[in-house]
């Protein structure tokens, strides 16, 4: 058969005002843009809650409103996230909670698109109408990527390309496809009633972190630092006008399984600054925002959540001069030493520092201004969970004009399991100005310093702490002699 020939003959089509008749005969699908709805309880919408975890998950809050006649029927909630973990679905109605009960619950994702419907409509009747306005009718024998193959009832086959389509028309939608994600619940009711129906559920794709911008003042004594949160959502759902929580921490949540577990570590949260209000939760912080927003998917979204000035900060050099921490047991066979020193920047999480509020973990971004008043990216860090009162202290970077040397001068094997080793560690500084440094050594075993150039200070079992002034263009030499017991 000429299957061009047919295509260009009057075989099996449609004049175009019957065809229109027909047209109106079929539920119309046109796959340029899928409109077909799906849904068949008329529920309204009330509100929905999330409350985020920074581990890659949420907890949504849906409700919604509608009448439902007493004995068994369906829901179906649409607009869910697709990533739900159906496992975790809590359903009740709010204002008559005794009056209904779930028999069976289904969560149907097999979403509808051209191709899967056109395989549906294998071997059964369909309608397409070409950009120029022809319309062809009769069976779907194949289709692929490129072409659709129709048969009409005369027999004649149609070869028509899918980049000159304009509409396909189906009859009906196959069972067993939908448009959006759905929650389809079989429900019993006991009294005929308008419900206030809440549905709620865990869904993964949704997460939260902060991150920290930090201006350092011109003499490094000071910052302003701004926190702001960021939410990014692939959860395959839409939270429109969303009451939001946040909360950090380490939620137990069993991931093989998919199992919710209440929060069982520490969950702090950011300051209450104008957009957000922190509130004592069990032992954790919950912080929720003053406002409704809107979360749509494949989102993200950055919201200010702290702003503090003048937070007063230490600037502090560390040096740790073991490129391997044991040792005792390779420096002396000519391991090489570390010669970076490092830039500290401490601070105090208390009220009187403009803070004092529990501290979410985070990147912190450190800048400054440079002498031409231009701000300048200095180094980052992360942050942990920081409750009010704690400490902060961030490793930014390594300075460029102070350096390091740390070797060992003699090592001596006194006995089967007793060494004695003697280190020098040298401390350059090549600044205009003064610095002080800390040097941090690390001991194992049973050990006790039995000579020295320099008061130490004994920081843990294994850890001293040497707190050193290097003048300008100066080296500083500190010897001592460690005997350790194995």
């Amino acid at each position: 058969m000429d299957v061009e020939r047919e295509r260009q003959g009057n075989f099996g089509r449609t004049p175009k005002g019957k065809g229109e008749k027909m047209k109106k005969l079929f539920c119309a699908v046109v796959l340029s843009v899928l409109f077909v709805s799906y849904g068949s309880c008329d529920l309204k919408e009330k509100g929905v809650s999330l409350t985020i975890y920074n581990q890659n998950f949420a907890l949504v809050s849906d409700v919604r409103e509608g009448k439902i006649e007493k004995g068994e029927s369906i829901l179906k909630f649409t607009d869910i996230a697709s990533l739900i973990d159906p496992t975790s679905v809590s359903f009740s109605s709010l204002n008559y909670p005794g009056l209904l009960s779930v028999i069976e619950q289904n969560f149907e994702y097999d979403l509808l698109n051209p191709d899967k419907l056109l395989n549906k409509y294998i071997e059964k009747d369909i309608q397409v109408i070409t950009k120029d306005g022809q319309l062809y009718s009769g069976q779907l024998l194949s289709f692929n990527s490129g072409q659709l193959i129709i048969k009409s009832k005369e027999e004649n086959v149609f070869m028509l390309n899918r980049e000159n389509i304009r509409d396909i028309t189906f009859v009906e939608i196959p069972e067993g496809l939908i448009l959006k994600p759905t929650l389809v619940l079989e429900i019993k009711n006991n009294k005929e009633a308008s419900h206030i129906l809440q549905l709620k559920y865990i869904t993964d794709g949704i997460n939260w972190k902060a991150d920290y911008v930090a201006e350092l003042s011109p003499d490094d004594k000071k910052m302003d630092l701004t926190g702001w949160v960021t939410i990014d959502n692939k959860s395959g759902g839409t939270y429109k006008d969303a009451n939001l929580k946040l909360v950090a921490g380490d939620v137990r949540k069993i991931s093989q399984y998919r199992e919710y577990a209440m929060p069982a570590g520490k969950v702090l949260a950011a300051q209450a600054a104008p957009q957000f209000v922190e509130s004592p939760f069990f032992e954790y912080h919950l912080y929720t925002l003053t406002r409704q927003t809107t979360i749509k998917n494949n989102q993200t979204k950055q919201i200010t959540f702290l702003s503090s000035a003048n937070v007063p900060v230490r600037k502090k050099f560390i040096y740790d001069g073991a490129a391997n921490r044991y040792y005792h047991y390779d420096s002396w066979r000519s391991v090489p030493y570390n010669d970076k020193v490092e830039i500290h920047i401490v601070f105090e999480n208390k009220k009187e520092n403009n803070l004092g509020l529990p501290i979410p973990k985070g990147r912190v971004r450190f800048y400054k201004k440079d002498t031409e008043n231009t701000t300048q990216f200095i180094g980052e860090d992360n942050i942990d969970h920081t409750p009010e009162n704690e400490k902060v202290e961030l490793i930014i970077g390594s300075a460029f004009d102070i350096k390091g040397e740390r070797i060992i001068l003699e090592h001596n094997k006194i006995s089967s399991n007793i060494y004695s080793d003697t280190y020098q560690i040298k401390l350059r500084n090549h600044k205009k100005e003064k610095v002080e440094i800390e040097v941090i050594e690390h001991l194992y075993g049973d050990w006790e310093i039995t000579k020295g150039s320099q008061n130490y200070e004994k920081v843990d079992a294994n850890t001293i702490k040497f707190l050193v002034e290097v003048l300008p263009e100066k080296e500083f030499v500190i010897n001592y002699t460690s005997v350790s017991k194995f």
